[in-house]
């Protein structure tokens, strides 16, 4: 699946306009910093859950900006259906796109849901009032906590292609927490 994603991701960059760069290794901490770069420039991205036929399942989402070792926060109604494929299968993907920047990075790692009231305040967007009644303290409020087990990315503005021949994006894996 996340093969496809990626191939895809790299063909809508190249139908964008991605200029042929030179491929050099990049080093661990410019991958990571040019994910979190296009994740901020982005805003949103897509969860991509496994439906209980096996199908993937992508819906956009608004998440929160991403934290230092890039756990991303994002918010959901309880009654969804991401959160009975999340509670079904934790691993999920996250995929952000900058369009402005051509570039992507795709996360891959698992959630856990948390439903603490103190955390819920905490994590609060004041233009989502009129989707949850009651706000960061009512019954329809909860959160999912994505916590990366690898990311991978290309980018323009940071000279992080593709390989030209392997169509495969800078990698960085991330030790399981």
């Amino acid at each position: 699946m996340i093969d496809s994603i990626v191939k895809a991701s790299l063909v809508a960059l190249v139908a964008v306009g991605l200029p042929a760069m030179e491929t050099q290794q990049p080093s661990r901490e410019e991958i990571i910093e040019a994910g979190r770069d296009i994740m901020v420039a982005a805003a949103q991205c897509a969860l991509i859950t496994i439906g209980p036929d096996g199908a993937p399942q992508a819906r956009m989402m608004d998440p929160f900006p991403p934290e230092s070792d890039l756990s991303v926060w994002m918010a959901t109604h309880r009654d969804t259906r991401k959160v009975a494929e999340m509670i079904a299968e934790p691993r999920v993907t996250l995929m952000y796109f900058d369009r402005d920047n051509p570039g992507y990075a795709t996360l891959v790692g698992r959630v856990r849901l948390v439903d603490d009231v103190a955390e819920r305040r905490s994590r609060w967007k004041e233009a989502w009032t009129d989707y949850y009644p009651g706000g960061a303290e009512g019954d329809a409020y909860l959160l999912i906590e994505f916590v990366p087990d690898r990311l991978e990315v290309v980018s323009v503005a940071h000279g992080i292609a593709a390989e030209p021949q392997a169509w495969k994006a800078a990698v960085v894996e991330f030790e399981r927490r």
